[in-house]
């Protein structure tokens, strides 16, 4: 080999040095392949299982409808009805795709694309026609910036129909629970929040069971956008809520919250509470407060307004607390409606202070001091009875304790104990001072005289009942203790509370037809820890039939202004509302099978006087009518009032005949603070 000569790389070493390259790299791009699968199907597995699921696995919650709210009839006082709310996306509105009458696509010869066209005038239209808002306020927000509007919350499924048959590009609607209510006992049933979430009354207490269980639906998304149930998921069917029923009666409810307005308008009070009773059980037939709120316009509610008084609050109930001084005066101090007491002529000096009569009365019976409602016969006949007796006489009468009803808030009242007494307390107690009661605890003591001594525990909740009607929660009445012997209550409705109605302080209580007893209460309210400032709580407590009690029935009235007087302001209103519940009320006539005197004058003749109606709700209208043996047909608005009827008032006709009547929805206004 010459100098000159180069040693030339053979082809195959070339070769073999390209292909080992190749070959490097084919294995580092395997390596790698190998490394990505292992990170996706072993390491993060999860995430990307998690990934490709969302794309095309959606998972949709089926809210369980809520539980219904019966009356101790069944009718409905809460439920859940479906409604629908639309939402837009106003610039798929503004940019609507256009279609020919065939429709096919138009498409944009220069662009090659599909033209579009602002169809925000004709759904405002649309829109404004259905559901009765302005066409200017749809436009107005079709045309913002925003990609969501919302076109209508919580519209009935019956009017919203025709707008859910059309599709509209850019329009979408959704279903919603919204609860409903009768509109009676708003502060004992409660409502529920925007989540369909009780937030007060029986729908937060018994939230658990009224709720019900959501369930789930697992679907699956094709290539092409449809959507269909994955075959291989769990599929969970929604649980309806539980049913719980109630012990008012959805009649008398409404009756005593009229009432009570009525009440509250006459005497310009602040406020008023209601309650009825059934003495034997113990279930509460009605519990109103006043003021109150309309359940189904949230705006109205306020938590003075969603108060129930009837249990949370608490006063000094003056003359109705005698219940206890006339229990002691009988079987501690074994006295006699006969039995002579000196009233002081109206004024008892003690201790520094004066007790006063609201008249001078000297020597009078025993009956005669409960019937005129003397004070100074009070604290001198519990001065008597003595702290101890008198003091376990107030707690047996389930003062200063809860009365175990279950409602939420309820107040055990207040009763100071024995060591903290000092020389005015038993005296002033004697009398309803010192000491602080609830309307319930008022009218449980008096219903536990009307029991022949025997306390019962107060109930609302009947039964809660599941979707397959079995029976989970039930409410059975329960005897709680004896306060006195049976004939010491049968003496003291008979000798002394049916005097004070028939003859005393409390006359304008009394039921035409029916035998009452009962007691007046009117006592001062201290502001600001001192009684110089008049203001007061007016009060009757009374049942019937004096013979048999069943029923009892309690009306309180808040810092009157026009009047104070319990006779003047809450015993006339125990008699409208006896008398009208009497009338009204199926249940109750056919318990206490009651006739009164113009019934037992109806059933002998074969025609009868047609009533004024006007002014009546319809329902009301309804119920008198067919207490007289006459039927009612009725055209207009179903809540609304008579404002007129087809035979005039006073006129006779055939018992079982009709009488037309026009409904208007121009209901007359409560007097509602």
């Amino acid at each position: 080999m010459s100098e000159n000569e180069i040693p030339q790389k053979t082809p195959d070493a070339e070769f073999g040095k390209r292909l080992g390259l190749v070959v490097l790299c084919f294995l580092l791009f395997l390596v790698g392949i190998i490394a990505m699968l292992l990170n996706i199907q072993i390491v993060n597995v999860k995430k990307y299982q998690d990934k490709a699921e969302k794309q095309y696995i959606r998972l949709v919650t089926e809210h369980a409808q809520r539980g219904v709210i019966l009356d101790r009839h069944g009718r409905m006082l809460a439920e859940t009805v479906e409604t629908i709310s639309f939402y837009a996306d106003p610039q798929i509105v503004r940019n609507t795709p256009l279609f020919d009458e065939k429709g096919k696509a138009v498409i944009d010869r220069k662009t090659g694309e599909q033209k579009t066209f602002d169809n925000s005038a004709e759904v405002a239209r649309l829109f404004s026609a259905h559901l009765g808002k302005s066409r200017r306020e749809y436009l107005k927000k079709l045309r913002r910036g925003k990609r969501l509007a919302v076109l209508g919350r919580k519209i009935s499924a019956v009017q919203a129909l025709p707008l859910m048959q059309k599709k509209i590009p850019g329009v979408w609607f959704d279903r919603e629970q919204q609860r409903y209510y009768l509109n009676v006992a708003a502060q004992v049933i409660g409502v529920t929040d925007n989540r369909n979430s009780g937030i007060s009354g029986i729908e937060m207490q018994f939230d658990r069971y009224l709720k019900g269980r959501d369930g789930s639906r697992v679907y699956q998304r094709s290539a092409t956008g449809k959507r269909y149930p994955a075959p291989d998921a769990l599929q969970l069917d929604p649980v309806k809520g539980n049913t719980v029923q109630l012990t008012l009666d959805a009649d008398i409810q409404s009756i005593v919250e009229d009432e009570l307005a009525e009440a509250v308008a006459t005497s310009q009070a602040n406020a008023a509470t209601g309650i009825v009773i059934d003495v034997r059980t113990g279930e509460v037939l009605a519990m109103a407060n006043i003021p109150t709120f309309d359940l189904n316009r949230r705006a109205t509610w306020t938590p003075e307004k969603s108060r129930n008084r009837a249990v949370t609050d608490s006063f000094e109930p003056g003359s109705t607390f005698k219940i206890v001084m006339a229990a002691t005066a009988t079987e501690v101090l074994g006295r006699k409606a006969e039995d002579r007491v000196y009233a002081n002529n109206g004024v008892l000096p003690l201790f520094g202070l004066r007790i006063r009569d609201h008249e001078p009365y000297g020597d009078l019976t025993f009956r005669e001091a409960l019937m005129h409602s003397s004070n100074v016969v009070a604290a001198k006949t519990a001065m008597e009875t003595g702290r101890a007796q008198f003091h376990a006489y107030t707690k047996n009468f389930g003062f200063g304790s809860k009365t175990g009803i279950g409602l939420v808030g309820e107040s055990s009242g207040r009763v100071r104990p024995l060591s903290k007494w000092d020389k005015t307390t038993l005296p002033w107690m004697g009398y309803g001072y010192q000491v602080m009661a609830t309307p319930l605890q008022i009218l449980q003591a008096y219903a536990a005289i009307a029991n022949d001594g025997v306390l019962m525990r107060p109930f609302v909740l009947k039964s809660i009942t599941d979707a397959a009607g079995r029976i989970v929660v039930e409410n059975q009445p329960e005897a709680v203790r004896k306060v006195v012997e049976p004939e010491t209550a049968r003496y003291l409705g008979k000798e002394y509370f049916k005097a004070v109605v028939d003859s005393g302080t409390a006359r304008s209580a009394a039921i035409p037809g029916m035998s009452v007893a009962g007691k007046t209460g009117t006592a001062r309210r201290a502001t600001g820890g001192s009684y110089a400032n008049a203001v007061y709580v007016s009060s009757f407590v009374g049942y019937f039939p004096v013979e048999a009690p069943r029923y009892a029935l309690i009306v309180l009235v808040e810092e009157p202004q026009k009047a104070y007087y319990a006779a003047t302001v809450a015993a006339p209103f125990f008699s409208k509302i006896s008398s009208r519940i009497l009338a009204c009320s199926e249940e109750l006539q056919k318990n206490l099978g009651f006739k009164s005197p113009e019934q037992a004058a109806i059933d002998s003749t074969t025609t009868v006087a047609v009533p004024d109606l006007k002014g009546l709700k319809g329902d009301d209208a309804r119920r008198l009518l067919k207490w007289l043996g006459l039927e009612m047909e009725s055209s207009g608005a179903s809540d609304g009032v008579v404002r007129a009827q087809s035979v005039r008032p006073g006129m006779k006709i055939d018992r079982s005949g009709i009488v037309r009547v026009k409904l208007s929805s121009a209901v007359r206004q409560r007097a509602i603070l």
